[in-house]
């Protein structure tokens, strides 16, 4: 870490990968405020996405068990899905090094602007359950390609993944946002540890820096998915708006830099 200098730059970036484990936790988008924060202060472009993963893989662990031990899914529904999402994004993170990043921001501009307006225009969006008017068969058939492209996306770069997995949860599967929730971050969490694995091998992680900042980060996610539970779609369907709205002013404002 030799990069960061004083404490106070390690005090800042602690809160800010706080406030993106914070954010990520309810709403996805946590990596619109950690990669920012990361380059910030210093680190290497190429360590960005691995050590990145390896921080927000460690919080997306406590919000994925605070989620799922409140909500009851089968494990013969879960398992297809992860071995879907693992499989998306390890093809994503080798794909990384032959697809130019500007293509995935093109790609987040087309599809952040009808998310936002579905969430503003559905009134009682995610706030109903019905997830149970489908068989278990069906819920899997829609359930697979939705694991299998988010995660796609999310070895290949990554921010908005939870906000992704929430909202098409939701809108194809019946959940309301609780439940899209807590089954985004089991997703998320599979996909994160999927493409750390293979940042590892080609050397691409900050490993000191990555755990330092991965413990405030479950602290943030700890918090955020107790407020989830207590405040339930009343608090993530805000919180899904505003991250959506950000990531896409942060991505054009980027582009036109």
């Amino acid at each position: 870490m030799d990069f960061i200098f004083g404490h106070a730059n390690h005090i800042l970036l602690g809160l800010l990968i706080f406030l993106g484990g914070f954010v990520d936790s309810m709403a996805g988008g946590g990596g619109l405020i950690t990669l920012p924060a990361y380059l910030h202060f210093g680190l290497p472009v190429d360590r960005l996405l691995g050590t990145n993963k390896l921080s927000s893989g460690l919080g997306t662990t406590v919000a994925t068990f605070k989620f799922l031990k409140e909500l009851d899914f089968k494990k013969e529904f879960l398992l297809p899905l992860i071995i879907t999402a693992a499989s998306g994004s390890f093809l994503g993170a080798k794909c990384i090094s032959m697809a130019p990043p500007s293509l995935i921001r093109y790609l987040l501009i087309i599809t952040l602007p009808p998310i936002a307006l579905f969430v503003i225009a559905k009134r009682r969006f995610g706030r109903t359950d019905h997830s149970g008017d489908l068989s278990a068969s069906a819920l899997l058939r829609r359930g697979l390609p939705i694991a299998f492209l988010i995660s796609f996306y999310d070895g290949m770069l990554g921010p908005g993944t939870g906000t992704f997995y929430a909202v098409a949860l939701t809108r194809f599967c019946g959940y309301n946002l609780v439940k899209a929730t807590a089954l985004s971050k089991l997703l998320n969490l599979t996909s994160s540890v999927s493409a750390l694995v293979t940042f590892l091998a080609l050397g691409l992680v900050d490993i000191r820096l990555g755990l330092a900042m991965g413990a405030v980060g479950m602290c943030g996610n700890y918090l955020g998915s107790h407020i989830a539970l207590k405040k339930g779609g009343w608090i993530i369907r805000p919180m899904l708006f505003i991250v959506s709205i950000s990531l896409l002013v942060k991505i054009i404002w980027d582009m036109l830099k």
